[in-house]
């Protein structure tokens, strides 16, 4: 992955149009990946308010969902090929959609409010943006090398 870093631009902060991109030297420097650690760190401090009784339930199946999302990105960058890169970003997306799933249904049994989910998925869309975004910049790089 080091060796050709202007291909996940869509994961590094935006530069100004007469700047060149930052490079990318770690998942680290991808804020695809700091996005997802943010929500996870959200995502535990919202299962703190969850009722006892859902310990062994939604909160450990959120909080587990939620730190999937960038264990992933940082498992697939750490392969060091664009294929493997590729297939756990993939993976990270799928956990992104089941962390959503899961808050859905704490708001149905009223674990938390309508309004506190649509806060929390207007952060997991624009995640899913990203991760979508490096996905198809990612596979677009890797289809001219063909």
């Amino acid at each position: 992955m080091n060796s050709d870093t202007s291909v996940i631009e869509a994961g590094v902060p935006a530069a100004r149009a007469n700047e060149q991109l930052p490079a990318v030297k770690s998942y680290r420097d991808l804020r695809v990946w700091s996005a997802s650690i943010d929500l996870a760190a959200e995502c535990y401090t919202l299962t703190k308010t969850f009722p006892t009784s859902e310990l062994y339930g939604l909160t450990s199946q959120i909080r587990r969902a939620a730190t999937s999302v960038p264990a992933n990105i940082a498992e697939g960058y750490g392969r060091g090929t664009r294929p493997g890169f590729v297939q756990f970003l993939r993976i990270a997306q799928g956990s992104l959609k089941e962390l959503e799933t899961h808050l859905i249904v704490a708001e149905r049994v009223e674990i938390i409010s309508s309004a506190l989910l649509a806060g929390i998925l207007q952060k997991t869309d624009e995640a899913g943006a990203m991760l979508y975004s490096l996905i198809h910049k990612l596979q677009a790089k890797s289809e001219l090398r063909e």
